[in-house]
């Protein structure tokens, strides 16, 4: 008994979770159900009982879990509002565009930091250092516009999937990944060597600190020598970095997408501003250590002269915004401004003074032009980095390393600057000289052949239109070497728009149309190509998609008809009854017309086998009869069959209305026994049978 309530108890709980249950689980129950009734009414009641407690603990237990299962619910969907959002994909196109912005945003900040260095200054009438201060608020705008946008593109990181996770399709055909995976994307972009720390450091504000804070702060003490120091050091503690860090974008742009901007002349561009950039970057650090060599000149005549104190050189007011009674402000300043060996030995002419690379730093450190102030180091960086063994330097180990350090840098990115051009240039040559090669080949061979005028002349006007169509690229041999299912997707992504244009491929299936998408081969052909000669074996059918084709026949006695096809048209349907024909003959039917171009002419071209493969095997799409329509209708064969009918019943008409309204010449004998009416029969049964009519089988497959 005890163990049939156990039974029942289990079997209650199963039902009061809601667990769904097969049919073999039901019947062992009716079974056990079946035994319990051997019982007596002691267990019956028993087991209601049981029963009873079982549900009511059923149902408190199914409204706790359901309340938790709400809170969770509740939660998750508060956590996912607040928390990243769906994970991003890095294939898609605007991330790919971003991409490229974000790297020119990267090249906008390296030119940006290197300004900095062009905030210092030199007073020439009163011979101290100063920071421009509105040119610091310039530079230190621009680069908070870089490191905002900079910003933006850690927040998309830390949402954006890597290369090789998985991806799914939602119900707007976009790709996601589960919010599990959102924190994961995150939590790997916090732990990448090159990931969110990294980021952050080339963005932080250590240039605008030290031009804003520790600047003033040295100049006020009078330290201008740390001045210098202080500021390169910084600059090239975050510059490197910052470096690596576009080089880092850049491999991982040309990694997942192969290139980077997607033309050669952007690759040829970008290597362009990189040369550009690293000599303004020279030039700035030229600048800055010139107005070093400056400093120290004029602190050399501050200790010849009396009274003389170094705190002179530095602006009694840090940071300038103009005006010239701001800088001075006691005696002994004005005492120092009135110096003019020291003026003439250190600003007016580098000939008094050892200034070796520097020498042309005096004309800019106390000018008042900007744009000249920035014009001129870039200048010689790139003169110095683009001419080797010209630079005149000292014996101080400062100048000497720098200038090794900038011939260096020269020489490797001149080295990789002329062989990047090489590449680009080839690739964008390599196609018209091979062009060029091929022409020169083929005149040779019509010289040497003695071809006549007009056949040079066809030959010449196929190759430079095959050229102007393709620029040189053979599609076939492209995608002849992908997998197969890569290579007929392609084409019939490339070929399915056009080859619905054909109204015969209109009403067949999208597997059919694969197949011959599969099979076509585009052809151009120029104006008055002879295609094909009528009695020729049709080796081909022809799908027009621009230009006209002239189809022309003889009928009799010399007469010729002649009609127009146009895109939409085709020809070679010979091939059609020859395909579907039982029993199949293997010899290829004759061409009925004669296929001349009347202009440039794109077509595409199913060749024999194609078509005999594609009717073989999907021989149920021309047994519609909206394709034998169709294939009826614009079948040349079968127009000028039709018009050439149509004619001669029309002239028998006019004949027969002309002979009876003549009632004066009407014949004795019924009309129907006239000479006239005979002959006219007789022509009319032998221009039908003489006449190109398509086979009378054609079509009815």
């Amino acid at each position: 008994m005890i163990r049939n309530q156990e039974i029942l108890l289990v079997s209650r709980l199963h039902e009061t979770r809601g667990d769904d249950t097969s049919e073999s689980d039901e019947e062992e129950e009716l079974e056990e159900d079946d035994q319990d009734t051997e019982f007596g009414e002691e267990t019956y009641q028993d087991d209601q009982e049981a029963t009873t407690t079982l549900n009511n603990y059923g149902k408190f237990l199914h409204n706790l879990c359901g309340r938790k299962m709400q809170r969770q619910g509740r939660g998750q969907r508060h956590g996912n509002l607040f928390a990243l959002g769906g994970v991003l994909d890095p294939r898609a196109t605007w991330v790919q565009e971003w991409n490229k912005i974000f790297l020119l945003v990267c090249v906008t900040g390296l030119f940006v930091d290197p300004l900095f260095f062009y905030a210092l200054s030199i007073s020439e009438a009163y011979l101290c250092l100063f920071v421009d201060g509105w040119f610091a608020i310039m530079v230190t705008v621009i680069r908070c516009m870089t490191d905002v946008l900079h910003v933006w593109n850690m927040w998309l990181q830390l949402k954006m999937a890597k290369h090789h996770q998985p991806f799914s399709r939602d119900g707007n055909g976009e790709s996601r990944l589960g919010d599990k995976s959102a924190h994961k994307v995150a939590l790997g972009y916090f732990k990448a060597r090159n990931g969110f720390f990294f980021d952050l450091f080339v963005i932080l504000p250590l240039p605008q600190i030290v031009l804003w804070v520790v600047i003033p702060y040295l100049l006020r003490r009078g330290s201008t020598n740390a001045v210098m120091i202080v500021l390169l050091i910084i600059f090239l503690f975050q510059y490197l970095p910052k470096i690596y860090h576009s080089v880092c974008l850049l491999r991982r742009m040309q990694k997942f997408s192969g290139y980077v901007f997607g033309t050669i002349w952007w690759g040829f561009a970008l290597n362009m501003i990189v040369y550009f950039v690293a000599s303004h970057a020279a030039g700035a650090c030229w600048y800055l250590l010139g107005i070093q060599r400056v400093i120290k000149c004029l602190s050399e005549q501050c200790s010849k002269m009396h009274g003389c104190n170094t705190r002179l050189l530095a602006s009694q007011q840090p940071i300038f915004y103009g005006g010239n009674k701001a800088l001075i402000k006691d005696h002994g300043r004005l005492f120092w401004a009135s110096n003019r060996v020291a003026r003439h030995n250190c600003l007016e002419s580098y000939n008094n003074y050892e200034y070796g690379a520097y020498k042309w730093v005096i004309y800019l450190v106390s000018n008042n032009n900007r744009f000249e102030k920035i014009l001129m180091p870039i200048f010689w960086g790139l003169m110095t980095m683009s001419t080797f063994g010209n630079l005149e330097s000292t014996a101080e180990w400062m100048e000497s390393l720098f200038v090794i350090i900038v011939l260096t840098s020269g020489l490797l990115l001149v080295t990789m600057l002329i062989g990047n051009i090489k590449v680009f240039l080839h690739a964008t040559t390599s196609k018209k000289q091979a062009m060029q090669l091929r022409m020169r080949n083929i005149e040779w061979w019509m010289k040497k052949r003695k071809l006549p005028l007009k056949l040079k002349q066809r030959v010449r006007n196929y190759e430079w239109q095959r050229w102007a169509a393709m620029r040189g690229v053979d599609e076939c041999e492209m995608i002849r070497n992908l997998p197969e299912g890569l290579r007929r997707d392609i084409k019939y992504h490339l070929c399915l728009d056009l080859v619905k244009q054909v109204p015969l491929f209109q009403h067949m299936d999208d597997l059919v149309l694969e197949n011959i998408c599969d099979r076509v081969k585009s052809l151009v052909f120029t104006k008055g190509e002879t295609i094909t000669k009528e009695g020729d074996p049709v080796q081909r059918m022809l799908f027009i998609v621009r230009g006209h084709l002239q189809s022309s026949q003889f009928l009799r006695d010399g007469v010729k008809s002649c009609c127009m096809l146009g895109p939409g048209n085709f020809s070679g349907d010979e091939l059609l009854s020859w395909c579907l024909r039982r029993p199949f003959i293997e010899r290829l039917p004759p061409s009925s017309s004669t296929l001349i171009t009347l202009e440039t002419t794109e077509a595409f071209g199913l060749e024999a086998e194609d078509v005999k493969y594609v009717t073989q095997h999907f021989r149920y799409t021309f047994v519609n009869n909206k394709v034998k329509r169709s294939a009826r209708y614009y079948s040349p064969g079968w127009r000028t069959w039709a018009a050439v009918a149509i004619q001669l019943a029309w002239r028998r008409y006019k004949h027969r209305l002309t002979l009876t309204s003549l009632s004066f010449i009407r014949p004795r004998r019924p009309l129907s026994r006239s000479s006239s009416l005979g002959e006219d029969r007789l022509r009319l049964y032998t221009a039908l049978l003489t006449s190109p009519k398509p086979n009378q089988d054609d079509f009815e497959f």
